[in-house]
């Protein structure tokens, strides 16, 4: 697949197991030359940084966390790649998955975006043509409906059905609880148990509530303080590591909350709010429909999580419309990184045209680059996540 002289330097960062021998086999396929396998938990940053890599690829589990937080000053370095990957999606991960994921790693190493299988390229070539697309109508024109109603009443006859004469099964009745009545659909519970050897005497005095004070649960001017935009982040592909590294850039009196879109494959959405955490100078937390969105906060999104504003602030809710459409533009951002979809494009810059901030990844370092040239191609500025990050603070200082 690639050259000797071609074949980049990559640590691979995994305790032992199945997904590491699977990682292993994928950056052999990917074209790359392993300079060294370690368990995370048994290396110091000295001996990543001493292996000289040009990338790392992780395997994620809550056993090495703890570790990546150690090894931070070598994964930090300029201008080494560092990739993610979740442990137990890697360990049983094969056949035609494995071989996608095996293209998009060597696509993320070798800095270009051809992620199809080999005699698939004419897939890219749309053939265009005039006039309006067909209906259903026309679409099912060979396929009329009459076929699946004669289909239908043939097998009737064979579902089953009650027959007359046959006893119908009623209703088993449960039984009150022992000591209980049921009267006018309510439940009557039984007498109070006399109580043996308090007959006749006084009860004891109440204690003296007089010095108690009431105590804010929040303070003034707190997390209680009405937000009206936030910073919306959407990455896909190749998506964790820039989110983080733009994350880590931030201070920790940030005052706008951070709204994170990322798209997991298995969908474990509390292990990124664990994993940016740990990074983050500022609290990170799931949202959760019906909790109010909060200003110096980290939000991770899950799908089907929404945004609404309302007058007493943003709020999350249960599905909803594009969450760009939903933001307030003069007090919110959008910052698209890689893998996010193009599709969602055209709603972030309709948001700067309307007084948002957008902006996008830098293309060099990007895994997945189809909506960051989109978002170029438009007129929004590139740059790396710490150059984002920086136009942030510079905009909500």
């Amino acid at each position: 697949m690639h050259a000797a002289d071609e074949r980049k330097p990559v640590a691979l960062l995994a305790r032992a197991g199945a997904a590491r021998d699977r990682l292993g086999e994928a950056l052999d396929a990917a074209g790359a030359t392993v300079v060294l396998v370690e368990d995370p938990t048994m290396l110091d940053a000295g001996a990543l940084a001493a292996a000289a890599p040009q990338a790392v690829l992780v395997a994620l589990e809550p056993a090495v966390e703890d570790a990546l937080v150690a090894l931070e000053p070598a994964l930090e370095a300029p201008g080494l790649l560092v990739i993610f990957d979740e442990a137990e999606l890697a360990a049983r991960r094969d056949g035609w998955e494995a071989q996608r994921w095996i293209r998009h790693l060597a696509a993320k190493l070798h800095g270009h975006d051809d992620v199809l299988p080999p005699g698939r390229e004419q897939d890219l070539v749309v053939d265009l043509q005039p006039g309006y697309p067909e209906t259903p109508q026309q679409l099912h024109a060979d396929d009329p409906f009459e076929r699946h109603l004669v289909e239908a009443a043939a097998l009737a006859f064979e579902l089953p059905e009650d027959r007359p004469g046959e006893p119908v099964a009623e209703p088993v009745s449960v039984p009150a609880p022992s000591g209980w009545a049921l009267a006018d659909d309510t439940f009557a519970p039984p007498p109070p148990a006399p109580v043996s050897g308090r007959s006749g005497r006084e009860p004891p005095p109440l204690p003296d509530f007089s010095r108690l004070e009431l105590v804010a649960l929040e303070p003034e001017g707190g997390s209680s303080a009405v937000v009206n935009g936030a910073v919306l982040v959407i990455a896909g592909v190749g998506g964790p590591d820039a989110v983080r590294k733009l994350i880590t850039s931030l201070p920790s009196d940030f005052s706008r909350p951070m709204l994170v879109q990322l798209k997991l494959d298995g969908g474990r959405y509390d292990n990124l709010v664990k994993q940016l955490a740990r990074v983050s100078a500022l609290p990170v937390a799931m949202a959760m429909p019906g909790d109010a969105i909060s200003a110096s906060t980290v939000y991770v999104l899950p799908e089907r999580v929404g945004i609404a504003a309302k007058d007493e602030g943003m709020v999350f809710i249960d599905g909803g419309e594009e969450p760009v459409a939903a933001l307030p533009p003069a007090e919110s951002a959008v910052i698209v990184l890689s893998g996010a979809e193009p599709a969602r494009v055209d709603a972030v810059l309709a948001l700067g045209t309307r007084g948002g901030l957008v902006a996008g990844q830098a293309l060099e370092g990007c895994y997945d680059a189809t909506a960051v040239k989109l978002m170029a191609a438009g007129g929004a500025e590139l740059g790396t996540p710490a150059q984002l990050a920086e136009q942030l603070v510079a905009r909500w200082p």
